[in-house]
């Protein structure tokens, strides 16, 4: 009838037509990136690990801190220098870092995990995200994480006697720090996709992620190796991350004897990040031991 309302209008209490608050049915909401349902994910991570921030942040820095404790007393006395630095000074750079890494990956491998465990991996899998978007948020939160662990390392070591952590290249620090983050935080998110049980998930953390951050130039320059062992830390990734991040504070680095070679480095630790995006998003989409 023509006195009747539009069927898209709703009527005020004071029978005035207003349009409707909702989309007609079958109207999409969400046309091209579903930011609040990223936020909303990535803000549900930050605010897990954040209220054990004590475990999560304060604990993997001072348990880094240990590592220069300890290896400043048994080596570095004497007047001991590398690269023209003392030695409290040249490894500092590096542990930041690879508390960075490390925790990274932890964060990243931990959630979907205890999902998949735990049954709630639904809460994930069902939200209307795209697998990008999934990962977006997943692995920011975890580099989140990373620049806390990261920021907290570099203020309990400024309280070390001998340590100067002058940046020289600030865009070395930023770029190795982050992209270190990315690829570890990368590898932890495929690692949980992979892992059916904590043992699992614990077994590349013993068995892959410490030594590769061990065995990487951290405590040392690889000029000192054997060449068959230069060239087995030269294929370690975590070689060029550390030896970057340290490049950005001391100026120089044993990657190479130029700065270009670091430039390289920095271009092909970004490359690297680009393909690992791009197998996690396909192992994403695919299912493979989440749907099924």
């Amino acid at each position: 009838m023509a006195d009747q309302t539009n069927s898209t209008e709703m009527l005020t209490p004071a029978g005035i037509p207003q349009p409707r608050q909702f989309p007609t049915k079958g109207e999409p909401v969400i046309h091209q990136v579903n930011w609040v349902g990223l936020k909303t994910l990535y803000m549900k991570e930050v605010r897990r690990f954040f209220k054990v921030q004590t475990q999560t942040i304060w604990a993997p820095a001072i348990t880094t801190l240990l590592f220069l404790v300890i290896f400043t007393v048994a080596l570095g006395r004497g007047g001991r220098e590398i690269l023209g630095v003392n030695f409290a000074t040249f490894v500092a750079p590096g542990l930041i870092v690879m508390g960075m890494m490390q925790n990274a990956f932890a964060n990243a491998s931990f959630s979907f995990l205890s999902g998949k465990i735990q049954g709630t991996i639904i809460d994930f899998l069902m939200p209307p995200l795209s697998e990008g978007e999934l990962m977006l948020a997943m692995v920011a939160a975890a580099v989140t994480r990373a620049v806390l662990v990261g920021l907290a390392l570099c203020a309990a070591m400024l309280l070390w006697p001998g340590v100067d952590l002058s940046v020289a290249h600030p865009w070395a620090v930023v770029w190795f720090g982050l992209m270190g983050s990315v690829f570890l935080a990368l590898l932890g998110f495929i690692s949980s996709i992979w892992a059916e049980k904590f043992d699992h998930n614990a077994a590349v953390t013993n068995f892959v992620i410490a030594p590769l951050s061990l065995l990487s130039g951290t405590f040392y320059v690889i000029d000192r190796l054997a060449p068959a062992f230069q060239a087995v830390s030269r294929a370690n990734p975590f070689f060029y991350i550390i030896s970057g991040f340290r490049f950005g504070f001391l100026g120089q680095s044993d990657i190479g004897d130029t700065n270009m070679a670091v430039l390289h480095s920095a271009i092909g630790i970004g490359v690297v990040n680009a393909v690992l995006a791009f197998v996690v998003y396909r192992v994403l989409r695919s299912g493979w031991k989440l749907k099924g």
